[in-house]
């Protein structure tokens, strides 16, 4: 009798850092005819990054798939997690044939934040398969298909210091901020992006940010003049709700924070700190108050 030759389980892996974004300066210009809002926004990369590790199986016999796995038992792993819709749309974009894929995430950027903690990971998701399947994508192209993801996501293919235009998606590389600490910290709730575009609506816009400020600061190392020039219009809306943003806010303040601003719609607030003892000392005194509070810096 001859028995078939088993064929022997082979990986194909890789594993990314999918880092956490602020933003710098924030401003909703208007809505267009789809719903969705334009923005202009700067935008800057920090060290706090999840990892997000992707295998290719060959040789296995199970059902093949997508199978999506995470630290945080409360995360779905199925379609209504943005990294496991990154890997379909990949495979339906591509047409590359879909085998069996393994996704597992490591979580630190705290979810629903205003640090594009989802969108970072489906990032990273397009950005591994493509060089795991060798199909050859520019970062044009990656981008065209994170766009459909989020808005956020074309960012976080790139990353770094950018002005964000349109809905997100028009991308103008910056001059590098000057490097420094920065403090995040989450309070004990989570905000809707939805609801806060919608909150935006029903306000009128008072105050805005100086984003050519923001930019000149940027070109001239003017790392006092990025800090005198953070401003997030969401803020105005979520902030007036949660106490707890500009109770955080003055304490980086007052704890030696050169400036401070709430990242996207929010609720993290973060402090720029020129000096790393000051920014240790004042994160740890707030994590014993909030636990989803990180020291890291900016990339």
């Amino acid at each position: 009798m001859i028995f078939a030759k088993k064929q022997p389980i082979t990986r194909d892996e890789t594993e990314l850092h999918a880092r956490a974004k602020i933003n710098l300066t924030l401003d909703v210009t208007g809505r267009r005819d789809d719903g969705y809002h334009t923005v202009k926004m700067v935008m800057q990369t920090v060290e706090l990054h999840d990892d997000v590790h992707v295998a290719l199986v060959h040789g296995e016999k199970k059902p093949q798939g997508i199978r999506l796995s995470c630290n945080l038992p409360y995360l779905p792993t199925d379609s209504r997690n943005l990294a496991y819709r990154a890997a379909e749309l990949f495979y339906e974009t591509t047409g590359v044939p879909l085998g069996t894929v393994e996704i597992h995430i490591e979580k630190r950027i705290p979810v629903a934040a205003g640090l594009a903690g989802g969108s970072t990971d489906a990032a990273a998701v397009l950005r591994a398969l493509s060089a795991l399947h060798a199909v050859g994508l520019t970062d044009d192209e990656l981008c065209e298909m994170g766009l459909k993801l989020g808005a956020d996501v074309p960012y976080c293919l790139r990353g770094g210091t950018m002005l964000a235009e349109g809905i997100g998606e028009m991308l103008s590389p910056l001059p590098a901020m000057p490097h420094c600490y920065v403090v995040l910290c989450k309070p004990p709730f989570s905000v809707s992006t939805k609801e806060v575009y919608e909150q935006i609506d029903s306000v009128e816009i008072e105050t805005r940010p100086d984003a050519d400020g923001m930019i000149q600061a940027l070109e001239q190392g003017d790392f006092p003049g990025v800090c005198s020039h953070l401003y997030n219009v969401m803020e105005d809306v979520t902030g007036k709700k949660r106490r707890q943003i500009a109770e955080i806010r003055t304490f980086l303040t007052e704890n030696g924070a050169d400036g401070t601003l709430m990242s996207g719609s929010g609720p993290t607030v973060f402090g720029l700190f020129s000096d790393e003892h000051r920014a240790k000392s004042a994160a740890k005194m707030l994590s014993h108050r909030f636990s989803d509070t990180f020291f890291t810096e900016t990339v």
